[in-house]
């Protein structure tokens, strides 16, 4: 029966209208100009099939660069194949004039200079990780296992040719952790290409499996669990002149992570940020590239619990004897100016907030550009500072989150931003002058609907000191004097912030639609999260999900104290390590929580991969009680409340092995979880079926929290 705190089923908006996947998703989105970028000099844009250079004050106008009948004007290809939209139409650089995109399968390269083709790529449809040079023309990109590279209407080059399927080229390794997202790296002048070559023969094989297939088909893949064999990584350089490939001689141990790889400007040096297993140690190593040998640690860098450097080196603009490093090692993320020899010049940044992004450089190289903490921990805001006097100018106007994009020259600022109330705005700041012109300012897509309030606030944390943000989305024509049902929406693991003044405080579609429906939507980020310093992040180390409970449980507490919250209904959902959290929650406090759906969740971080799990953890043989006291399998007896558990049965990132084995343990304690697979899916719901996840997990609350 439905209860009398709960909005009737004619909604505002449904999980089509919220959802990604959903069929009206887009209509409620901010509508921002499409494809805004630095082309040849120029912030531009697409509108219908025109590209437009976007105005860069008052005084200037929306002035048209090129069409899409100009180009195909200009292209070698039969009608059949004529570019038909921008969509895909990209320039390698902000100040290059070249167009690239695809047309009936090829890469075509456009001059809009010339107005002509100048060449195209005919990449293989199995082609993978490609990664173009605009300096030389040339696509290098992977086959299966092995690297190839592509010049500009020629023809394929094997750069590797290994038979083993268990060694693989060109890929990005050690499991995308250290900031890692590639495997390929073209030399800046495109002389020499630098790749990963992973060996994971050692390896266990893990199976996946394929149920879509008429009798089930294994997908066997490499997954290195916490305490086992790791995979072993090395550097090659590839000349294509002489065809030759030199390997860096990164010796022993092998099990090591080989991260953030950067060229020397000369391209003479690969600078590797080399990290032990027990990932306490950081080495910034350089290695001559014409003979693969070491040449130098320039600085050595430790910590207690773990260091992850996230971003290479990154040089000076016009002077190569010195670069940027980014680095913790006062308790938040600065930068830090050296010189080649390993010498340390200065502390460029500091204070209690970390450094995001490095953006960008003046054009003489004077001034670094980058995004920070600075003035909120719930904002990103952009700023230039002088790396000789430290004079530091903030070039962000309003309130927000600011994603900027610098011209080549650093004269502009592009900046896309939004805030709770401001669906998102694009402004163009002169940075020598620090005049801003706002170019863009979009329409709330929900101005005609009455939407739930959605309140940004803080709390302490169980230290009793620190401030931990939350959002709270309270029901839709709430009523103070009636109790509502609570569901408090978690993740709290490592590399995440859910609450920001971003337009509607990042509140996500399923928080509006169970808002409309009659709940509260509380989440908060606990201690353990992103962008807050070292020690507001590592407090977890060891211990996972025992600190980020003690932290949830103090919202829940509060939660417990608004006249208008039902202490009797409480419920938690999360994914993936909200999933761990959700867990942890119910089962550390099954008083507490009514109801929880945990999505795709961690049960014993010894299922999990080495890279992560042993930063957090360390192995299992060197901390047994601390896998024992964070295992959720050696919890299943303490459920009491209704607990939906949600896998993809081929999730290659948090195995189903974690879910299954929960059921065992359960079955064995005699609990009763409920468990729903979705066949062929991974860590994640997407496209159609997104929508439907959604709708089960509503039904779940709708049947057991109202």
């Amino acid at each position: 029966m439905m209860s009398s705190t709960v909005v009737p089923q004619e909604l505002p908006l449904g999980l089509n209208d919220l959802i990604p996947g959903g069929n009206n998703f887009y209509k409620y989105r901010p509508v921002m100009p499409r494809q805004m970028t630095w082309i040849n000099g120029n912030l531009s844009m697409v509108r219908g099939d025109t590209l437009y250079a976007v105005p860069l004050n008052e005084k200037q106008k929306l002035a048209p660069i090129t069409t899409l009948a100009e180009i195909n004007a200009g292209l070698d290809v039969v009608d059949s194949k004529k570019l038909r939209g921008f969509n895909y139409a990209v320039a390698p650089s902000a100040d290059s004039d070249i167009l690239s995109f695809w047309v009936d399968g090829n890469v075509v390269l456009y001059s809009m200079t010339t107005k002509t083709q100048i060449g195209s790529f005919s990449l293989p449809k199995e082609s993978a990780n490609r990664d173009y040079c605009e300096a030389n023309h040339t696509y290098a990109y992977t086959k299966e296992n092995n690297l190839y590279m592509m010049e500009i209407n020629g023809e394929e080059v094997a750069v590797t040719n290994e038979e083993n399927k268990g060694i693989v080229y060109g890929t990005s390794v050690h499991r995308d952790e250290f900031g890692i997202n590639k495997g390929i790296f073209w030399s800046p002048n495109g002389n020499l290409l630098a790749f990963y070559r992973m060996d994971e023969t050692m390896v266990t094989d893990y199976p996946l499996v394929n149920v879509s297939a008429r009798v089930a088909e294994l997908k066997a893949m490499k997954y290195p669990m916490a305490g086992m064999k790791s995979h072993h990584v090395t550097v090659g350089v590839y000349n294509p002149e002489t065809k030759s490939t030199v390997y860096l001689k990164t010796g022993t141990p092998k099990e090591k992570f080989l991260t953030n790889i950067a060229w020397s400007p000369d391209e003479k040096s690969i600078y590797i940020a080399e990290i032990n297993r027990g990932q306490d140690t950081c080495m910034l190593k350089q290695y001559d590239v014409q003979t693969g040998k070491y040449v130098a640690t320039l600085f050595t860098e430790t910590h207690q619990k773990y260091v992850e450097p996230q971003k290479p080196i990154c040089f000076l603009k016009n002077d190569p004897s010195k670069f940027i490093w980014e680095s913790r090692r006062d308790g938040y993320n600065h930068l830090y100016l050296y010189d080649t020899t390993g010498k340390l010049l200065k502390q460029i940044t500091n204070g209690k907030w970390e450094v995001l992004n490095v953006i960008g450089f003046d054009a003489k190289g004077e001034e670094i550009y980058y995004t920070s903490k600075e003035e909120s921990p719930i904002e990103n805001h952009t700023y230039k500072i002088n790396i000789k006097n430290g004079k530091k100018v903030k070039l962000t106007k309003e309130e927000g989150v600011h994603s900027p994009m610098l011209s080549g020259d650093g004269k502009y600022l592009c900046d896309t931003y939004a805030s709770q109330h401001n669906p998102g705005k694009i402004a163009v700041t002169e940075t020598k002058s620090n005049k801003t012109y706002i170019y863009h300012t979009a329409k709330n897509p929900f101005k005609d609907i009455t939407l739930p309030e959605v309140t940004i606030g803080s709390l302490k944390a169980a230290d009793g000191e620190t401030d931990l943000y939350y959002r709270i989305v309270k029901p839709l024509n709430f009523d103070p004097n009636k109790k509502y049902p609570v569901v408090v929406y978690v993740y709290g693991g490592p590399h995440s912030q859910g609450i920001n003044n971003g337009w509607m405080a990042n509140a996500g579609g399923w928080d509006i639609y169970m808002a409309e429906k009659g709940y509260i939507i509380f989440n908060m980020d606990n201690r353990g999260t992103s962008n807050r310093g070292i020690d507001f992040e590592n407090v977890t180390h060891r211990q996972l999900g025992v600190t980020e409970t003690q932290d949830q449980m103090e919202g829940v507490k509060y939660l417990k104290s608004l006249p208008y919250v039902d202490a009797d209904r409480i419920g938690v959902h999360g994914w993936s390590f909200g999933g761990f959290m959700t867990l942890n929650m119910m089962l550390r406090h099954p008083e507490t929580f009514k109801v929880g759906v945990a999505g795709g969740p961690v049960t014993d971080w010894k299922y999990y991969e080495v890279m992560y799990g042993e930063r957090y953890m360390d192995s299992p043989q060197e901390n047994p009680e601390g896998y024992k006291n964070t295992s959720m399998v050696d919890r299943a007896g303490d459920l009491k409340g209704r607990l939906l558990m949600i896998h993809g049965d081929e999730d290659p990132v948090v195995l189903l092995q974690h879910n299954l084995m929960f059921q065992k343990a359960a079955i064995n304690a005699g609990t009763h979880p409920d468990l729903f697979i979705y066949p062929g899916h991974g860590h994640n719901m997407i496209g159609r079926d997104r929508v439907h996840l959604h709708e089960h997990i509503t039904r779940y609350f709708d049947d057991f929290l109202k």
